[in-house]
C-alpha cells in the first residue's frame, strides 16, 4: 500500500498549521505508508542543562513523527490528533541533529497506535523510545 501523502503535501499542512515544526527546525525526509523518517536539525537553543537535548524538544519531534506516520495512512486531514504520548530517554543524546523513526502498530478506524525511536545523528543506540495513540476523525477513510 502507497502513502496516502506526499512529503510536499505534508510541508504544506506544516506551513499552514504547525509553525512551531519550522522554529525547532523540524523536516520530513521520508514516508511511506504507515513509516516516516524526521530530522530536527541541531540548535544550541534546544540544549537544556547537563548539556542534551531539551526533553521537550525530544517529545515534539516524536509527535510530529506519529502525525506523519497517520496522515501516510489516512491522507490529508486536519484533526488527527495525540490521545496519548508516552517517553522512555535512554540515553543522554549528542549535540548533533535528532532523527526519528515511526512507524505504525495498529490502526483502526478511530485510533492509530504508533512507535517511535529517536536517535542522534550517526549514533546506532537509540536515545529515546515512544509510542503514542492518535485519534482519527470520524468520516476519514479507513486507517487499516
Amino acid at each position: 500500500m502507497a502513502s496516502k501523502i506526499t512529503i510536499p503535501e505534508i510541508q504544506a499542512i506544516l506551513d499552514a498549521e504547525l509553525p512551531l515544526v519550522e522554529v525547532l527546525g523540524m523536516q520530513v525526509e521520508e514516508v511511506t505508508a504507515g513509516t516516516c523518517r524526521v530530522r530536527m536539525r541541531f540548535k544550541p537553543d534546544l540544549i537544556r542543562p547537563g548539556g542534551t537535548v531539551a526533553g521537550p524538544a525530544m517529545m515534539a519531534l516524536a509527535d510530529l513523527a506519529m502525525y506523519v506516520v497517520v496522515l501516510s495512512l489516512v491522507g490529508p486531514v486536519d484533526l488527527a490528533v495525540t490521545t496519548n504520548l508516552n517517553i522512555n530517554f535512554l540515553r543522554k543524546p549528542g549535540p548533533k541533529d535528532m532523527i526519528a523513526e515511526g512507524r505504525v502498530i495498529k490502526a483502526g478506524k478511530r485510533l492509530a497506535v504508533v512507535e517511535v525511536d529517536l536517535y542522534s545523528e550517526g549514533d546506532p543506540q537509540m536515545v529515546a523510545h515512544v509510542t503514542g495513540t492518535y485519534s482519527i476523525p470520524p468520516g476519514t477513510p479507513d486507517a487499516a
